[in-house]
């Protein structure tokens, strides 16, 4: 039988396995006990230990992690292991079938969902900020205005008393030294998201650098440093002073490193938040197919750069007991994984995108019910 020792763990057993898995997204009983009043167990058709691996991004990576250890802690006989290798190998991981599931910032391409012969499911299952975390001792709640952040990530704003920072921050007294623009070495979907982000608002940066997983760093006279996954940027970022680059909000938020207040779309300058990442995603509708790009919300107090990041699914399994424990991953995923997400430094999922999303997921495994006795 299944302890239950927490609010997480007791809330989790109700829904997510009590239902069947043709209705991830129902959210009733969500108070509910097991048989006689007993804590629930749960009842897999498999007894034989079985992990589910997957790889891609590290921007959820730390999110992910937390799920996969409560789910194992529920159904002991499945476990997950996911790689936290960056968006660009876990899509090429998931595309050669070297994995159960992959894992994004950017939805796959038209072209590259044609390449996987066995159907692609792309599945947002929680969201996030990209922002700018910085080291400059001293200086806190520093603004930095949209030609100013992208004067810092181009290279043609070198030093920490440049005009233009001096104008975003009048009551701030900024050093004369120089600038070091942290970016990702690696292939990241973080990047996509960033570059993509900042292709919209400045035309100097489309022509010069452009969008892309990818991209080609750096400009005389500039200083760049490069880091992989967004673990390595933020070790970068704390190690030397003077610094600046791009992480997902979750890692600047438990490293306790400063982030920007950015100016968004409308003129405001905003800090990253819960509330300001949540007010980004309201005002941008999720489509049928699931792949929304966020490369520049509207709204008043919307935070400016925002994702949705996915689980990318195969649409069949050969192995039937893999498809249950997929589907029974993103049930988990969509039901009370998104109650620790907040925690983390994510964006919980509005309802409406959770039912979305479930639908879809239901194609995975349609003809299994989980028990729960």
């Amino acid at each position: 039988m299944v302890i239950i020792k927490s609010r997480l763990i007791k809330s989790l057993t109700l829904l997510t396995f009590a239902l069947s898995l043709n209705a991830c997204g129902n959210n009733q009983n969500r108070e509910g006990v097991g048989k006689n009043g007993e804590p629930p167990t749960i009842t897999v058709p498999f007894t034989s230990p079985l992990t589910l691996t997957g790889a891609g991004a590290t921007f959820p990576a730390p999110l992910y992690q937390n799920w996969f250890v409560l789910l194992n802690r529920l159904v002991p006989n499945l476990q997950v292991n996911y790689q936290s290798v960056g968006s660009g190998a876990g899509i090429e991981q998931f595309t050669r079938g070297t994995v159960d599931f992959g894992a994004s910032d950017v939805a796959m391409s038209d072209e590259q969902m044609s390449a996987v012969s066995r159907g692609v499911l792309l599945l947002p299952v929680t969201a996030g900020s990209i922002v700018f975390a910085y080291n400059l001792p001293g200086i806190e709640e520093l603004k930095l205005s949209r030609d100013t952040y992208v004067g810092i990530a181009l290279g043609t704003i070198t030093r920490w008393n440049d005009p233009k920072i001096v104008a975003d921050n009048p009551d701030l007294t900024l050093p004369d030294r120089n600038i070091t623009f942290v970016h990702r070495s690696d292939g990241s979907g973080t990047t996509g998201v960033f570059t993509k982000h900042l292709a919209d608002i400045s035309e100097e940066w489309n022509t010069q650098i452009g969008q892309g997983t990818s991209v080609q760093w750096g400009r005389q006279g500039a200083t760049f440093l490069g880091g992989r996954g967004n673990e390595g940027v933020t070790a970068i970022i704390q190690q030397n002073q003077g610094s600046i680059g791009y992480v997902e909000y979750g890692f600047a938020k438990k490293n306790n490193i400063p982030m920007a207040i950015l100016e968004n779309k409308e003129g405001n300058f905003i800090a990253p938040t819960e509330e300001t990442g949540t007010n980004a995603l309201a005002n941008v509708e999720l489509p049928e197919n699931l792949r929304a790009f966020i490369s520049d919300p509207p709204g008043e107090n919307s935070y400016p750069i925002v994702t949705y990041t996915w689980i990318l699914a195969y649409q069949k399994y050969d192995d039937p007991n893999i498809a249950i424990a997929m589907e029974a991953m993103i049930q988990y995923a969509l039901t009370y994984g998104q109650d620790v997400a907040s925690d983390l430094g994510y964006i919980p999922l509005p309802q409406n995108v959770i039912e979305t999303v479930a639908k879809v997921a239901d194609q995975i495994s349609p003809d299994f019910t989980i028990k729960v006795n």
